[in-house]
């Protein structure tokens, strides 16, 4: 692969780099030309491709350094190819989903084919020095949402070169000198992702540089039907700079055009690297040769005439004639070329294939050893025959075919117990390992960084801890915090001016300066974009959400994005961010919500943590910074002006993940809790202590991980009768914490009453405090739902309420 240094504009035009880009693009146009072959041949599932795009691809390359990110689009392999991140033989590596992430080190084979990332942990899970590469952020397919965190990316920069706090952590920056390059198709830019991004780019001021890869289409729908005035950069004519006023550069340029797009990509780099301004490229009349995918043809949709015209003004082409007409190959030269290049990824395609069915054989001929030796020993030696030949005519097994064979041939030979037999166990159990490893492992850290790794140390009290309302041991925890640790920022809606909505962050803007806590405006994607964008580059952003109900604008982008960065790079990214919110019980609709359930259902890759108040809150952060995993913090909204003794370790007290705490000590019923309602669940204990019920009340603390020593198990076994309770709407968080008691910990065992769960109702809560009252669970709701347990145990000694 060829990898573009810094080169000089005298050196732009040469001889030698020119045939080289046409070698690339050669090579590029064969790779996804052979890619489509495979596809349809069987020997992949799906196939997107970059042609269409080889030239302008390879001119943004040439303006590309060392530690500036790529922030992309599935068709920018020419892009990563011509920065030496993708050799042809990791492309068709990821084609077949090779799971060995020395053959696909950008997905492991998790990722489809077009998605790239570079590896910036390593094996021990230590950064290492993201200045000396040339960095592509792990690619997603949502359309757009490789966007928000781009700016964070980009914002990174600002604050590397204008913090002087920063400038010695060259492992992350040179002092802000690295830029990101966005590129996108023209119809994503209808997303909001796109808007919300070049918006919050404008205003931040950050280097930026944004393609679009303008074909006029998306899918089969032309860009009139996806753009005002057919045009993106028309659209976005009122972002541009002038005189007067900050904005963005705007340049426009043709895909055919080898010389117009490196001075347009050499002068949106300049921009933006030296000026930090943002820049938007807007690539026109770019072709795509295949079509959208390997999902259908183009010629569906595409006129004729259309057709005839991306042939003729395909890039390949049109770059082709350039060279002839300026003499600087002939014909032969230039065949010679693209027949090396068509060798070349041919090769690449075989030793690709070669090395997948490789990394299968052992277990395939193990299996069929194995199985020979059950038939040769076993009394249904037939039917397991008959999966053994059904196995050896497989074309090209996967392992799937294997093991499934396997376990089925087991199903004959229950309740024998021949050598045959367990070997074939061993088999099954060994693969089960190996096949967790390939592809269900680095959801969470799996290093000696991981916050599950960070120890209990528990709140210390003395004789004279103050006593202060809550959200002012929230501000001197934050204040402690920021003084010790240059890395850590703060972000959000209302948070710098005014210290956030419940002053956590009260004064901290006037001590710690703007470039620290900040305020931003309303736009949750992007908040969270910023977040993960620094979080990917060295810093310890804490990103807020202004209220919970308010985290599904900004769902998307932690469930596509940071969700799964580690899981889809095994472990080669991380964006340890934490996002901070406020939930459970206020007043209305719109601000006392608790979507427990669609965070457990979205989030997997975060930790979610719910304090029930800010001294948990407070040990929490402390554990999480001491980690390398994103986190979603849920505060109790109706706990700020609560009282609480203010530590005397504020700044070092740690609450472990995954570990609940009793609050109080029962034997009757088990209550399991988080959150605003363990004040409702232990004021309902104490009204039932004087009914004759003995209320045991644990406090999960966290959800995601949830009681990874199964204490609560122990709990039921006490009491025999447990009752799950939180605000959350009904088959929500309730109905998880059941599964994980009820099933993993096997706590049925142990039931004398069935399992009960008590929610809020089945709507948002209405306004006022009656509306809090008849939407969400209280203390009456807790004792009658208790009370129904224990009459259905005794009906003398607790007769009808009702």
């Amino acid at each position: 692969m060829i990898v573009n240094e810094s080169i000089s504009e005298t050196d732009l035009l040469t001889r030698e780099k020119i045939l080289r880009d046409y070698r690339l693009a050669s090579e590029s146009r064969q790779a996804s030309l052979l890619g489509r072959r495979e596809v349809m041949g069987g020997r992949a599932k799906f196939g997107i491709f970059g042609d269409g795009k080889e030239l302008p691809q390879l001119a943004a390359a040439t303006a590309f350094r060392r530690g500036d990110f790529r922030s992309g689009y599935y068709r920018d392999q020419t892009f990563v190819a011509a920065t030496g991140q993708l050799t042809w033989t990791e492309f068709f590596a990821q084609l077949y989903a090779h799971t060995d992430v020395e053959a696909d080190p950008h997905s492991a084979g998790r990722q489809m084919n077009g998605h790239y990332a570079t590896r910036w942990l390593d094996e021990a899970g230590q950064w290492r020095t993201q200045t000396e590469f040339y960095n592509s952020v792990s690619d997603i397919a949502p359309t757009a949402g490789q966007l928000p965190r781009a700016l964070g990316l980009a914002y990174a920069s600002k604050l590397y070169r204008q913090n002087p706090d920063l400038h010695t952590r060259m492992q992350f920056s040179r002092q802000g000198n690295e830029i990101v390059f966005g590129t996108i198709g023209d119809a994503s830019t209808s997303q909001g992702m796109f808007w919300e991004t070049m918006n919050a780019a404008g205003v931040l001021q950050v280097p930026l540089l944004m393609s679009v890869w303008d074909d006029g289409y998306g899918i089969s729908v032309p860009i009139e039907y996806q753009t005002t005035k057919a045009s993106i950069s028309k659209a976005l004519a009122g972002f541009q700079r002038d005189e007067k006023d900050k904005g963005f550069e705007i340049l426009t340029v043709m895909a055919w055009d080898y010389t117009a797009l490196i001075e347009t990509y050499q002068k949106a780099a300049r921009i933006c690297r030296e000026e930090h301004v943002p820049v938007l490229v807007h690539v026109q009349q770019v072709t795509q040769p295949q079509g959208h995918s390997t999902s259908g043809s183009h010629e569906r949709y595409k006129s004729k005439d259309r057709l005839t015209w991306e042939k003729e003004h395909d890039c390949n082409r049109q770059f082709r004639l350039w060279i002839l007409e300026n003499g600087y190959a002939t014909p032969d030269e230039l065949d010679r070329i693209e027949r090396e290049a068509a060798q070349v990824v041919k090769q690449a395609k075989q030793d690709a294939w070669g090395a997948y069915v490789a990394s299968m054989k052992g277990d395939f001929d193990e299996a069929m050893t194995l199985l020979q030796q059950a038939i040769e020993s076993s009394a249904n030696a037939g039917a397991i025959a008959a999966l053994r030949e059904q196995l050896r005519q497989t074309h090209t097994p996967l392992r799937r075919d294997a093991v499934a064979a396997v376990r089925k041939a087991l199903r004959h030979l229950r309740g024998e117990n021949s050598p045959a037999r367990q070997g074939l166990l061993a088999w099954v159990e060994r693969n089960k390992l190996e096949n967790e490893d390939r592809f269900s492992s680095h959801l969470y850290s799996p290093y000696a960084s991981s916050p599950m790794n960070v120890a209990a140390v528990p709140a210390e009290y003395g004789a004279e801890s103050p006593v202060v309302d809550a959200y002012q041991l929230m501000q001197r925890y934050f204040d402690s915090l920021f003084s010790r640790d240059a890395r850590v920022l703060a972000m959000g809606e209302d948070v710098g001016q005014i210290g956030d909505v419940n002053q956590g962050f009260a004064g901290l803007q006037d001590k710690f300066g703007k470039l620290r806590i900040t305020d931003t405006g309303i736009r949750e994607t992007t908040i969270v974009g910023q977040g993960i964008g620094l979080a990917m580059r060295g810093l310890r952003p804490i990103v807020e959400i202004q209220y919970f109900d308010y985290i599904f604008y900004a769902l998307a982008t932690l469930t596509d994005d940071l969700a799964t960065l580690r899981y889809r790079t095994k472990s080669g990214q991380i964006a340890p961010v934490i996002v901070r919110t406020r939930g459970h019980r206020l007043e209305g609709i719109w601000h006392s919500g608790s979507p427990m359930g669609a965070m457990l259902n979205s989030l997997r890759g975060l930790h979610v943590l719910v304090p029930r108040n800010m001294t948990q809150a407070a040990g929490f952060y402390n554990t999480l910074m001491q980690g390398d995993d994103p986190a979603l913090v849920i505060e109790p909204l109706n706990g700020y002006r609560l009282k609480e003794r203010l530590p005397e370790n504020l700044d070092t007290m740690c609450v472990p993940l995954g570990v609940p705490q009793i609050l109080r000590e029962g034997t009757d019923v088990t209550i399991v809790t988080y959150g605003s309602m363990c004040r409702v669940v232990l004021e309902a204990a104490e009204q039932l202590q004087s009914f004759g019920i003995s209320i045991e009340v644990i406090d999960v603390q966290s959800l995601l991980p949830f009681d990874i020593h199964h204490s609560i198990i122990e709990s039921v076994k006490k009491t025999n009768r447990v009752l799950f309770a939180d605000e959350d709407f009904p088959g929500g968080a309730s109905a998880y914490m059941m599964q994980k008691v009820v099933e993993e910990q096997n706590a049925y065992r142990w039931l004398d009453s069935a399992p009960r769960t008590l929610t809020a109702q089945a709507h948002r809560p209405a306004y006022g405090s009656d509306g809090d009252y008849f939407s969400k669970p209280g203390a009456e709701d807790v004792f009658d739902a208790v009370y129904e347990m224990m009459r259905e145990a005794e009906p003398a000694r607790f007769p009808e309420l009702y």
